[in-house]
């Protein structure tokens, strides 16, 4: 017996008694129809509690599964330092097929790297980023250039410049602003 129904089994008598003071003209017959259907509505919050139950137990199994296989996905950096460390020796030692075998295992280990990389990319994107549209600018539109500094923000440069991340991301197509490379340049657009 679940919680729920634990309640409603102390609280059912009570809410008969209350029921029988609210109405003293409700016969037998009524009060038994009421206390039948406090009855099933409970029967049909108990079955409906075991439901959720189950469904999240599911999705706690899910969740474990689907960690548990992207997990299998990555290369460690201590499997990949690891791995360094063996071609390094394998380079001073001068064996050079030992240096090639490693060299193969490092191109695979970074390659399911990347791979993996690229399905939680691809996977991310797909179930949380809508797609992202650009309002084109005026073509006379005023603003100056900028070369992306260390330390440097969307919204830090807007700030410099009196101008709005929205704007620097539509003058210059930027989906992701959290994708700042240094050297990049942008057009910032001041009005």
């Amino acid at each position: 017996m679940t919680f729920r129904s634990a309640f409603w089994l102390r609280v059912l008598p009570f809410a008969v008694v209350v029921a029988c003071a609210a109405a003293p003209a409700l016969r037998a017959q009524d009060l038994n129809a009421v206390i039948a259907g406090l009855r099933e509505d409970i029967r049909i919050l108990d079955e409906r509690t075991r439901q959720l139950t189950v469904e999240v137990e599911q999705l706690k199994r899910e969740n474990s599964g689907l960690r548990a296989q992207g997990d299998a996905n990555y290369v460690t950096m201590a499997q990949m330092t690891a791995a360094l460390a063996d071609l390094e020796r394998a380079l001073r030692a001068g064996d050079k097929e030992l240096a090639i075998q490693l060299t193969q295992q490092m191109e695979r280990l970074a390659k399911q790297t990347n791979a993996a990389l690229d399905a939680l990319a691809k996977g991310s994107a797909r179930s949380t980023a809508p797609a992202v549209q650009f309002t084109p600018l005026p073509a006379n539109t005023p603003g100056t250039t900028y070369e992306v500094q260390p330390g440097d923000t969307l919204a830090s440069i807007a700030t410099r410049f009196g101008s709005t991340v929205k704007d620097i991301q539509n003058a210059n197509k930027i989906a992701d602003p959290t994708k700042l490379q240094v050297g990049q340049t942008l057009f910032i657009p001041q009005r």
